[in-house]
């Protein structure tokens, strides 16, 4: 009986503790005015608004301006924000959130599919809103994601979500809108350092498997009523029609250039280069001729070359930006994408303002991803997703997330990581 006892409340202490660490429910719909009051308003299009105000209504910015000329109702929520500052909800593109949870354990990673074209694989589908890391990367300002399959040549199409929902279908922000496109290398990578690079054998096959794909969708949208339907065909339609965009993964400077050109050739416009690094360079003319945007890589990673300026990779935004390319930046390891905002902070150190690095992670990765007529800048009529700091988010030792809206709903910030800090301050105290 005695050891019933123990098991029992064992268990019930244990489930106890699982309850106490879930992830907090959604937020419900705003349901009166909202008045942030006498904040720093940095509104992501460089500019620093002093001692200004915001009215939020129905998940929209109504007003912006000095506190005794908005227009608000007598039972408006009015929350003083002196001394501290108000920003853009940061947006994370080519992110993995959601998909996988414990890299060591395979059940919890759902980020590929067998094959190499894969089209048709929506990653939303597998999107777990459930997930510990969303309120871990949200309480330090990401409030939207860019959810992305792997794998293959083409790995699927990608969506837009909000990180605060009850599931996929009302995390949705922009659905399937970027087709992702992994161009093969021609140089085989190897984790030996002294080993040199070897030729990829099957890079002129895999190639030809791509520019088969697309030459083959090509004429299948031709027809007005093929006898089959082809799903990987039907996925790539709103591409070819200029309504969807393409993102490619290339890194060095002939890849870029072929994967560029044939894209080019199929009519595909809108295309967006990931993971660049340092080697882009050597392209930098040709991404600006044809007005390609580009997502950098790990900013706090070696360079690709002995000899390089060991801070090359921070360096580039700020060269990129002087070239007017459009930049973002990427977390490749996505436990460590709370720190987004302290990865762009080094392009702060390294030639860009802090304005400008701000627009790395709210402005301009909104416009890559279709969004920016509802997000990546605080304006009258976008929506109200926001994050109070009680100091600068780029900051390492100040930034203090205390508030965050999504839709105008006012975020739960708690996470895992602050309830084993309380957890544990009990038991030193």
């Amino acid at each position: 009986m005695k050891t019933l006892i123990y098991i029992s409340t064992a268990v019930f202490l244990f489930i106890s503790s699982v309850i106490q660490a879930q992830v907090p429910a959604p937020a419900p719909k705003q349901q009166k005015q909202i008045v942030l009051k006498n904040g720093t308003i940095h509104d992501g299009n460089l500019n620093v608004l002093q001692n200004q105000s915001l009215l939020i209504e129905q998940g929209k910015i109504l007003q912006i301006g000095a506190f005794d000329k908005l227009e608000y109702n007598t039972d408006a929520e009015i929350i003083n924000l002196e001394g501290k500052h108000i920003y853009p909800g940061l947006i994370m593109p080519v992110s993995q959130l959601g998909l996988t949870e414990i890299g060591a354990v395979r059940a919890s990673n759902d980020t590929r599919e067998r094959g190499t074209i894969n089209a048709s694989v929506r990653s939303i589908v597998a999107y777990n809103t459930d997930s510990e890391l969303i309120p871990t990367i949200r309480s330090n300002g990401v409030m939207i994601a860019q959810v992305i399959p792997s794998g293959g040549l083409i790995s699927g199409t990608s969506s837009v979500v909000q990180l605060d929902a009850w599931n996929w279908e009302d995390a949705v922000v922009a659905m399937d809108n970027v087709l992702h496109l992994n161009w093969p290398s021609k140089y085989a990578s190897s984790w030996q350092n002294n080993k040199p690079l070897q030729k990829n054998k099957n890079y002129n096959k895999q190639v030809q498997t791509i520019k088969k794909f697309f030459t083959d969708a090509i004429a299948y949208h031709k027809m007005k009523n093929p006898e089959k339907t082809n799903l990987h065909f039907e996925a790539v339609k709103e591409l070819l029609n200029g309504e969807m965009k393409l993102f490619i993964s290339a890194t060095a400077p002939a890849e870029i250039i072929e994967s560029v050109l044939f894209a080019k050739e199929c009519g595909i416009q809108d295309i967006v280069l990931t993971g660049i690094d340092e080697k882009a360079l050597e392209v930098k003319d040709f991404i600006k001729e044809h007005e390609l945007s580009v997502i950098l890589g790990e900013l706090h990673s070696l360079p690709s070359k002995e000899d390089e300026d060991g801070w090359i990779k921070a360096k580039l935004p700020a060269i990129f930006y002087k070239e007017n390319i459009k930049t973002a930046i990427s977390v490749s390891w996505l436990p460590i994408s709370m720190n987004y905002a302290f990865k762009a902070a080094s392009a702060a150190a390294y030639g860009l303002t802090k304005e400008e690095t701000l627009q790395l992670i709210t402005k301009n990765p909104a416009e890559m991803l279709g969004i920016n007529q509802k997000l990546g800048t605080i304006e009258t009529g976008k929506d109200a997703t926001i994050v109070v700091s009680n100091g600068d988010i780029l900051d390492i030792a100040t930034n203090d997330i205390v508030l965050a809206f999504i839709d105008g709903r006012k975020i739960d910030l708690d996470n895992r990581h602050k309830y084993l800090y309380r957890k544990y301050q009990q038991k030193y105290d």
